[in-house]
């Protein structure tokens, strides 16, 4: 199985973010502009939390709030899970479910260097059984010299 660093080399490192002090309504639009369900939250320079799209349906639908009044920093997620790159993709697959989390951000030696999805591990975990079954394939019907 892969490791997440696997996983970042495919899809990249871009990481988006918004400011902890920006109106949800701001990151909504955001994650739309940029077709994402989860941003990293910063204050300054620095991450401080995650605004996904249940935090949006929770604290802004569910409670009768405004997104255009209501600030990312009250309704984000401030205890934020992270991996580092050698973390297998079964292993942030279970941290998720576990959890009950749908982004995991990539932190290698302090530094943030990529933010994973649930579906960016399913994709690896298909990309990876797919890759084995033609190597399976090809070594039953003589095509590798194994």
């Amino acid at each position: 199985m892969g490791t997440i660093a696997d996983v970042l080399a495919k899809k990249g490192g871009q990481v988006y973010t918004i400011e902890r002090t920006a109106t949800v309504y701001e990151a909504v639009r955001r994650m739309v502009e940029v077709n994402t369900g989860a941003l990293l939250v910063t204050q300054g320079n620095e991450p401080c939390g995650i605004i996904t799209e249940r935090d949006y349906l929770r604290h802004i639908v569910l409670e009768g709030r405004t997104s255009k009044t209501t600030q990312v920093r009250e309704i984000m997620s401030s205890s934020v899970v992270v991996v580092d790159p050698g973390c297998t993709v079964e292993k942030a697959m279970a941290t998720m479910t576990q959890r009950r989390i749908r982004h995991l951000p990539v932190v290698e030696s302090g530094r943030l260097v990529g933010l994973v999805s649930i579906g960016d591990l399913v994709k690896q975990v298909s990309d990876d059984q797919e890759c084995q079954i033609r190597y399976l394939t090809d070594y039953i019907t003589g095509k590798y010299p194994g």
